[in-house]
This record gives structure tokens, sequence and C-alpha cells, in this order.
């Protein structure tokens, strides 16, 4: 029980039922607009097309890359060899060329044009293998233009991505024309964002497939301390003011604490509480700016420029990428523990915290206590469909089982998520 990643869930396992209801049977909405995401057999797509796109002029796409960096220019080039003529690059449909590139440092979204034709001039076997062959290039997924609507400037779509900043997994899917996206796995119809599918372990903090990157399913994160690192701001560098700092010496972090001070006019006797605030702040988090270093070397100075990144970066850094035990427990003293700020404390990753059981995620039924969790899936089966239903029932009968015992024993005041060792003997005795 002294592992830290241990919960009454896991012990007791019924987190691990409740993984597999919610692979089976969740339902996943997406995190950027909060509607249920959908997915589409080929036929699905096919029907679709034909339905809503019938005696118009389409263009059927293939997403090869989707709001990534690169130059492509051996994508274009394979391209090219496979026969198609035309891509379209952000939006824009232009003719492949030898040797074409675009801006490796810019984000870009580029699709093959697989085929362009009017719905309705055959039986729809045409639409048929141009879907087959857009869903294997573009990885299962689609995108069709109606050709016969009036292009979108392109400033309208491009705010979509702007407004959720540059690393969005969100492409102006309908830059220019209109348009309907398609997907095998799960997507969101109206950002172009999909899911894999889920499996148990997408709902595991202890897996790679459903932890939370930035705390590796820890749920806490060991944040800088101010109180630790600056205990008391009336003394000065000179008096180890900022603790991590120790003794004033001649290496080179000191040398570049020379150079800000110059710059900020203070000097290591000033008290911390009157050094500028932009100099503590550069000081502590880094700058902007490179600071100039004089080095002696071979009998020679030297000047350079390098980089500062901050107190509070190099502590951080210290901690999480040192081999020696040592150096992580000195970082680890300037250190507090704190929640997670990308997972909320949850532990997992966003995707997995966008699937639904009823109206719940895993992480609020994983928080209630273990009589509200009763409660909750008491009705739950009375929301899903037919098929979920059938999928659902053997395992909620081993939920409810489980949870029933617990209640008996008296341990209706935990919830699944409590860590294993935070537990009392008697507790400990009891969920087992």
């Amino acid at each position: 029980g002294r592992n830290p990643r241990s919960t009454v869930g896991t012990v007791t396992e019924v987190y691990d039922f409740l993984r597999l209801l919610f692979a089976r049977a969740g339902d996943a909405y997406s995190w950027v607009t909060g509607k249920k995401m959908v997915k589409y057999t080929e036929e699905q797509i096919i029907q679709n097309i034909l339905e809503r796109f019938g005696g118009k002029k389409i263009a059927v796409l293939a997403p090869v890359v989707r709001s990534r960096k690169g130059h492509y220019r051996e994508l274009f080039e394979q391209i090219r060899k496979q026969g198609y003529t035309k891509v379209r690059i952000d939006g824009q449909i232009v003719d492949v060329s030898p040797g074409m590139q675009v801006d490796r440092y810019k984000i870009h979204d580029i699709e093959i044009v697989v085929d362009r034709l009017k719905i309705g001039d055959d039986r729809g076997e045409r639409l048929a293998e141009s879907v087959r062959v857009a869903m294997r290039l573009g990885d299962g997924m689609l995108q069709v233009l109606d050709l016969e609507s009036v292009p979108r400037p392109k400033e309208e779509t491009s705010a979509l991505r702007t407004a959720e900043g540059d690393d969005a997994d969100i492409s102006g899917v309908t830059s220019g024309f209109e348009g309907a996206i398609f997907s095998r796995s799960l997507m969101c119809p109206e950002s172009g964002i999909s899911y894999e599918e889920p499996s148990p372990n997408t709902f595991s903090f202890n897996s790679p497939y459903g932890m939370c990157p930035h705390c590796k399913g820890l749920g806490e994160v060991h944040e800088v301390d101010m109180a630790r690192v600056i205990p008391d701001d009336s003394k000065s560098i000179n008096e180890t003011g900022i603790v991590p700092l120790g003794d004033v010496r001649e290496n080179m972090m000191f040398k570049q604490l020379r150079e800000l001070a110059k710059k900020y006019k203070f000097t290591f006797s000033t008290p911390v509480k009157d050094i500028p605030e932009e100099a503590l702040n550069t000081l502590l988090y880094g700058g902007d700016e490179d600071l100039k270093v004089d080095l002696n070397w071979g009998g020679e100075e030297w000047s350079y420029n390098i980089a500062y990144d901050g107190l509070v970066n190099m502590l951080k850094r210290w901690y999480s990428d040192t081999t020696s035990e040592k150096i992580r427990q000195w970082a680890e003293d300037f250190m507090t523990v704190a929640p997670c700020p990308e997972c909320g404390g949850t532990r997992l990753k966003k995707e997995s915290r966008w699937f639904r059981i009823g109206q719940y995620d895993i992480a609020e039924l994983a928080n209630m206590d273990l009589t509200e969790l009763y409660a909750a899936l008491e009705n739950v089966d009375d929301d899903m469909s037919e098929r979920q239903r059938t999928i659902a029932r053997d395992v909620l009968k081993e939920i409810r089982f489980r949870l029933k015992f617990l209640l008996k024993v008296g341990l209706d005041y935990l919830a699944l998520n409590r860590p294993a060792r935070t537990l009392s003997g008697g507790e400990s005795q009891r969920i087992r």
C-alpha cells in the first residue's frame, strides 16, 4: 500500500471495472466545442455525401498534415509520384509541381485532392472509390468541399486557430469553400479534432495512454516555493537573501548576475526587497535577452553573450533532469507539492476526461464518496442506447456488487481516488 499510484479504486478493483465501462459504453465529447463526437463507416460517409451534396460539384480530400511545421518537400514529391495533381495547402488549392515546398517554420494543413466530381452523375461508384482512397491516404479521415459554395475569406477561419493558440489541434476546417469532415475514428464535426478509439488504458493514470503527460499520472507536481527561495527579503544577495544562490562566487552565474545588477542599477548588497521588480523577475524567471559574460581564456579576456534561464527554471531543471540524487534532494528543498495545473489533480490526460457515462466523466465518479457513487450509478443505464446497455450490464453488476460490500463494511465516506497509503490499518484491511 506504499505505492503512490495505489488508490482505493485500484485496490478494490472498482476503478478497473469503471475503466472497462467507460471504454465500452462511454460517450465521447469534444474538448473544443463540448459537442458529442461522431464516427462513420465508409458506407455511412458515402450515404451522407450523397444526401448532403446531391447534384453538386465536390472535391474529395485526404488530410495528410494537420497543424504541423515543416517544409514537406519529400511529401509533395511522393504525392506527385502517386499521380495526384492538386493539393490544398492551408486552405488554398494549388497544383503540385516538382521541387515544391512550404515555409518550414509555419504551421500547415495539407490535404491531397483525391477527386473532383459531380454527385449524381453516376450511381455513386466513383464516389465510393474516391472515399476509399481518401480514407486510406488520410489515415481514416477525409474532407469534402462543396466547389459551388462561395469561398469564405481566409481571415475568418484563421481566427479560429489563433484563438486556440499555435499548437492547438484545430485547422481552418472550412477555410475557403463550405464542406464537411468525416472520420472513421471519433471526431468533432466542428473543429476536426479526433480521439483514438478508447480502451481501458485510456482511463488509467498508470498507463502512457491515459496519464496526464505533465505530472505523469501522479496528479501533483513539484513547484518552486518562493517562501523557501527568499525566506527573508530584508537580506541582500551577499547575505544569501536568495538562498539557492549560496555564497557569492566567481562562477558563470554570478558573472551573469553582475551584468544584471549593472543593467538595473542594484548591487549584491541591496536588500532583495529593494531590487527593482523587473530585475528580480529576470533573476528568477529569466529574460528575453542574453547577458554578457567576460571570461579569461588562455590569458586573454573574451566576452560572450550567454542566455540566462532564471533561477526558478534552473531549480526545476536540476530537480527533474539531474542524475545526482544529492542535487535532486537539494533542489527539492526549495519546492512544494501542488495539484497538477494541467489535469487539476485528476491524473488523466485531457481526452480521457471528455468521455462520459450519463452526465459524469470518470474523474468525477472517482472523486465521489462511495454512497454518492452508488447513487450516481444506480440508474445510469436509463440513458444508454440498447447496444450500450447490453455491453454495460455485466460490468455494472460487478461494480454495484463491490460497492455494496464496501458500504456494508462502513467505508461509505471513502472515494475511489483516495491514495491507499493514506488509509488507516483498519480501513486497509476492510477494503481488501
